[in-house]
């Protein structure tokens, strides 16, 4: 059986930036928010947790949050940048835990790890482990590992604890009880889902396909079947570098166990 693991990464934009600044990056504590254009608006694309603790989110014009927030620091986005990272990153995964791995844009990463968890100590002691890698270098993280790629993605975007197994086998009923936001739908589509009474990924599995499939059309049951498990979402994996001046080829055994290479060019 297949077992996959979603890496989340909730503040991926602003830890990358920290990273990048290093002794001049702005302290943990102080909220920092990255912003950017919106036709004529100017919005928060991405935010830390101490702007998440102070309200604010994502989507919200930038100027509100500065007046909702005293001192708030608001720095430009780089979405490019924080694209070819998470590759990088991806490329960290590859070579640590398992030979197919990927960016989960725009903020984690998808590892196919059957049959290699056994080389970490277990399914446990391996996503514990990725996470205290990554929080050792300032990336927030949760992990799960599932039967699809889709249930572990439901689990690690809906969870709060830093690390969770699904048994094999177990993904399909495990998942029922999650919001339909988890099965990566368009936001308006949640909506309307809602407005029919339906919340949860069980109240829309026990329900007719076909009238379903006639209004929403065939990506609400394509999602439904990813993260039950009954169609395979193949992973198109980061390509090993070949050129031996890849910075991250470069970094020895040692070094790559310490660092993460998230803010090197490749």
């Amino acid at each position: 059986m297949a077992r996959v693991v979603s890496l989340f990464l909730p503040s991926w934009s602003t830890d990358r930036l920290r990273r990048t600044l290093g002794t001049a990056a702005p302290p943990v504590e102080a909220p920092l928010v990255l912003a950017g254009p919106d036709g004529r608006r100017r919005l928060v694309l991405a935010l830390d947790a101490a702007a998440r603790r102070a309200g604010l989110r994502v989507g919200m014009p930038a100027a509100k949050a500065q007046a909702l927030v005293p001192g708030l620091i608001v720095r430009d986005a780089e979405p490019p940048a924080d694209a070819k990272a998470l590759d990088r990153l991806a490329l960290w995964a590859l070579q640590r835990y398992a030979p197919v791995a990927a960016a989960d844009p725009p903020d984690g990463l998808v590892i196919d790890t059957t049959g290699a968890a056994h080389l970490h100590g277990g399914e446990d002691a391996m996503l514990e482990e990725m996470v205290a890698r990554l929080a050792a270098s300032g990336i927030a993280a949760r992990a799960a590992i599932a039967d699809s790629w889709g249930a572990a993605h439901a689990f690690t975007h809906t969870m709060t604890r830093p690390t969770l197994v699904i048994p094999a086998g177990d993904s399909a009923e495990a998942i029922l009880g999650l919001p339909i936001a988890a099965l990566r739908l368009p936001k308006t589509m949640v909506e309307d889902l809602s407005v029919l009474g339906l919340a949860r990924i069980g109240e829309l599995a026990a329900k007719p396909r076909a009238p379903l499939t006639l209004r929403f059309g065939p990506e609400l049951c394509r999602r439904l079947d990813q993260v039950m498990g009954r169609l395979s979402e193949p992973i198109d994996p980061v390509r090993r570098p070949t050129s031996s001046r890849c910075t991250v080829c470069l970094l020895s055994r040692s070094a790559r166990l310490r660092q993460l290479p998230v803010t090197q060019a490749s």
